[in-house]
């Protein structure tokens, strides 16, 4: 079991890497300095202390999507512009996974590409039998791993 003291010491640790983290988004400008939703274009508008805007379809964002307006407009900044959070929802976005996922965590974003690469058309149609037609998608070549002690 770990004393006070181990305790006191892990959480001083914590709380260094946190603070060092926090400085280094604001300086990335990772940090949103206002957020609104705007029900006419069904979109967030995310200002950044960078000075860079984004504007977001509120169906992208993970969690979101088939939302009540009502609820989605009742949106704020928490933990001091790192966060973007619905109370009502409990719902809270990382506005740094925001912006570097573009919409959300890479697992929401797979499967947001999943869907699409579901989607069918006569276009994507048309290219699969012209593919076909050329002997398919081509092979990769198998690789040759090189003798021990040998480099490329």
């Amino acid at each position: 079991m770990a004393t006070k003291a181990q305790l006191a010491k892990a959480v001083d640790s914590q709380l260094v890497a946190a603070t060092a983290a926090g400085k280094s988004r604001l300086v990335r400008g990772d940090i949103a300095t206002s957020v609104v939703y705007e029900p006419k274009l069904k979109r967030l508008h995310v200002e950044l202390a960078s000075g860079v805007a984004v504007s977001v379809p509120v169906s992208k964002v993970q969690g979101l999507a088939g939302t009540a307006p009502a609820l989605v407009k009742s949106v704020s900044l928490a933990g001091k512009g790192s966060t973007i959070r619905w109370a009502q929802l409990d719902l809270d976005v990382s506005v740094t996974d925001l912006v570097a996922g573009c919409f959300g965590t890479r697992a929401w974003m797979t499967t947001l590409a999943r869907q699409g690469g579901r989607a069918t058309s006569d276009a994507k149609a048309a290219a699969a039998r012209s593919n076909g037609k050329k002997g398919g998608r081509p092979r990769k070549a198998p690789t040759q791993e090189l003798p021990a002690g040998a480099s490329a």
